[in-house]
């Protein structure tokens, strides 16, 4: 599938402009940035010859819900291992009951037994006569993190050509960043074309420098695939842990009044998991920083399922 999304000029009390590049409208279940990085490993398994695809991920996971959609959508079988929350409890969400709808088998797990069961879900498959593509590579989650750096690092050059178009240079891009995989896509993209805008990831699970080790890793190994000689630094890798909260998937009441303001002003959803987070995080670094008339890109990275699931528990 090739994809182009708008990007549009927003309404805001910031002394910036800013400018949403709508990922959320990629054509297929709920669109965002999952999709792209979806299709790249849905590529990269046809390539390698393989027939049936294990995800991992929360069941608030957007990338899940993709993965299993798309398993569907290419008749692949597909199964999602799930690990519980921190405090032992597996929330349903419209994210998880996509899943379920497109016949994906789900198994659950705790935190600290993923390997083993990458491992044992791994095994199963080929007892059953698959050949299975694990979307991280082996049972820890290694071997293969160039294949969707390449989704945003293509992302970004469909930036740069629209910025063109609209004769605009952007100063900062925004995101919020839980894998890594987009913020590395486009820090690839950045390096090579030689980009003067600053990426902040808004950090919606782990702290700065786990994230950063992170997203290090993943430029690393996508320069090191594309046989690109641009080097890396960890100090061009700017993440913000200050939004992360009680951690992944859990909102406060500024987060749900940041998604209420967008809503109202814009007409346009934000989720409490994603999204929400890393455009309070944007508005509060611009305020903190005191950034003015400057061009500022927030890409929005999708989540719709969630904002309806937010939609119907909190009040305004």
């Amino acid at each position: 599938m090739k994809y182009f999304t708008p990007i549009i000029k927003i309404n805001s009390q910031l002394t910036c402009n800013i400018y949403i590049k709508r990922d959320d409208l990629l054509p297929f279940s709920f669109g965002g940035n999952k999709v792209r990085i979806a299709e790249e490993f849905f590529s990269d398994m046809r390539r390698k010859k393989h027939d049936s695809i294990i995800g991992y991920g929360n069941s608030r996971s957007n990338l899940c819900r993709v993965i299993a959609n798309m398993s569907k959508y290419y008749g692949v079988k597909c199964c999602i291992i799930s690990p519980k929350d921190d405090d032992g409890q597996r929330v349903e969400t419209s994210n998880s009951k996509i899943v379920r709808l497109c016949d994906s088998e789900i198994v659950i797990c705790s935190k600290d037994n993923v390997s083993k069961t990458v491992s044992e879900t791994i095994s199963r498959h080929k007892d059953a006569g698959y050949s299975p593509y694990y979307i991280y590579g082996n049972e820890f989650g290694t071997g293969n993190k160039s294949t969707p750096v390449n989704a945003y690092y293509k992302c970004y050059n469909e930036i740069l050509s629209q910025a063109k178009a609209y004769d605009l240079d952007f100063d900062y891009i925004f995101l919020a960043t839980g894998t890594g995989m987009t913020q590395a896509g486009l820090l690839s993209g950045k390096l090579v074309s030689n980009g003067k805008e600053k990426i902040v990831g808004i950090s919606v699970a782990r702290k700065t420098e786990q994230e950063t080790n992170v997203i290090y890793d993943y430029v690393k190994s996508f320069f090191k695939k594309k046989q690109l000689n641009t080097n890396i630094l960890k100090d061009d890798i700017c993440v913000v842990d200050e939004y992360i909260g009680k951690g992944y998937g859990k909102k406060s009441s500024i987060i749900d009044k940041a998604i209420y303001d967008m809503m109202v002003l814009n007409g346009i959803p934000l989720d409490p998991t994603y999204t929400g987070k890393a455009f309070l995080g944007m508005r509060d670094y611009i305020i903190k920083n005191n950034i003015s008339n400057k061009n500022v890109l927030f890409i929005h990275t999708g989540g719709t399922p969630l904002f309806f699931d937010n939609l119907r528990n909190v009040k305004w």
